[in-house]
């Protein structure tokens, strides 16, 4: 099934080359993927994973492991924000 993947931030820089400049890739995946097992091949390091969201809708890390998607989801993650 198809997804659409997001990284937004420096986590850009974990996508392929072409997909850099508009920080989205279209995805092919296992409907019984997990979200942890759709972003392991891209090797961001957890600690970067920071807010993820599915369609909008935030979903905790403890979820991550166990949760699905659905042909057409939009799957987000944003690294943590620094401020000054």
């Amino acid at each position: 099934m198809k997804i659409t993947f997001k990284l937004f931030a420096s986590l850009t820089d974990y996508l392929p080359p072409d997909a850099r400049r508009s920080n989205i890739l279209v995805l092919d995946v296992e409907p019984s993927a997990s979200i942890s097992q759709i972003i392991e091949p891209f090797g961001m390091p957890h600690k970067l994973v920071h807010l993820v969201l599915v369609n909008g809708t935030y979903i905790a890390p403890e979820k991550r492991l166990t949760h699905t998607l659905a042909e057409g989801d939009v799957l987000a993650i944003w690294p943590p924000i620094a401020g000054g």
